[in-house]
């Protein structure tokens, strides 16, 4: 005979609803509540019938996932970390990609007016949360980025202006005053690049360092490629001379390296090089690349929170959430101590 939800609530000593919470991932509940709980799941050989309990619900256990692109390494990443932790919840994720264009994101999201997912959490580069609340009214929004969600939807996200200031006070540390900035997007609405920019001359500004229009240098989009064009572009500029270069993400990073091996700099002695967001490829550059690290694994669960609050407590009066995950640099040797 199959376990019932009563059967693990008296095993545990506690209520059937706690145990319900348990189950569905949703309700704040002790952790060590939780863990007893579990326990008494394993014991029972509890499982629940997903598609009974969706069904007089009126849900369907699916929710939706959208990015920019897949086949940037920090979403990828970011994608896994969110499948692994909607399965602690027995949610299926799908996944799709806009590659940043608005029209993308506005068919995506008005997908969810056929309830075909019971929420959405999406990345949006191109249009604001007014926008973004507007095409997805029939089921809950998480927002992942930086655009200012304006008291409209919940949003999880790395404070870059904050950790821009970190990298760039880091290699002003390290003795670079000529330190140039890859990764301005002035054709995007997001704001990423807004706000590390910002960091970027708030840590120059303080130290009484240059802030030179010359060490700025714009990209197309955030891959090796553009950094690498980007960094060819700051080494034939005789206005420019850096000695050390902040990219606003890792990919960035790796086509600036590639280039200043090409022309004959060593890193870090004649350039240092600092990255952002912590992708495997850059622990294993030549040499190893120092970069700011978004906690992606809380920035996955904090999302998926929020979005099983949205979904099972709907009514709840909550305003929403401004949520803000930690960060650290993630010091290597590509920004070692200018000799």
């Amino acid at each position: 005979m199959s376990s019932r939800l009563k059967d693990v609530a008296a095993l545990a000593g506690v209520s059937v609803r706690t145990v319900s919470n348990v189950v569905s991932g949703s309700g704040n509940v002790a952790e060590a509540t939780r863990q007893r709980v579990q326990q008494a799941l394993d014991e029972l050989g509890y499982r629940p019938n997903l598609a009974a309990r969706n069904l007089r619900a009126g849900r369907t256990g699916l929710i939706g996932l959208v990015v920019p692109e897949l086949y940037s390494p920090y979403f990828g990443e970011l994608a896994s970390l969110v499948v692994e932790a909607a399965q602690q919840r027995s949610w299926t994720v799908i996944i799709d990609q806009t590659f940043g264009d608005a029209e993308a994101e506005r068919r995506l999201l008005d997908g969810t007016q056929g309830r075909l997912v019971d929420g959405l959490i999406i990345s949006p580069w191109a249009l604001g949360p007014e926008e973004v609340t507007t095409h997805a009214r029939n089921a809950p929004v998480v927002l992942l980025g930086e655009r200012p969600p304006r008291g409209l939807a919940d949003r999880v996200a790395v404070d870059n202006v904050a950790a821009a200031d970190e990298a760039t006070s880091h290699l002003l540390e390290t003795g670079r005053r000529r330190i140039a900035a890859i990764g301005l997007q002035p054709h995007l609405r997001n704001g990423t690049a807004d706000q590390r920019l910002t960091g970027y001359r708030n840590a120059l500004r303080r130290a009484g360092a240059v802030v030179d229009d010359a060490l700025e240098r714009p990209v197309r989009e955030l891959h090796r490629k553009d950094g690498a064009q980007a960094m060819a572009s700051l080494l034939d500029d005789p206005s420019a001379a850096p000695d050390a270069v902040f990219a606003f993400t890792d990919e960035l990073a790796l086509g600036a390296l590639h280039v200043a091996h090409e022309r004959g700099l060593r890193v870090p002695e004649d350039l240092a090089v600092v990255g952002f967001d912590d992708i495997e490829d850059g622990r294993y550059a030549q040499p190893p690349l120092t970069t700011v690290a978004p906690d992606k694994r809380q920035l996955a669960e904090r999302a998926l929170q929020c979005l099983a609050d949205r979904i099972y407590s709907p009514d709840n009066g909550v305003p929403p959430l401004d949520v803000v995950v930690p960060h650290h640099l993630e010091v290597r040797t590509s920004s070692a101590r200018k000799p």
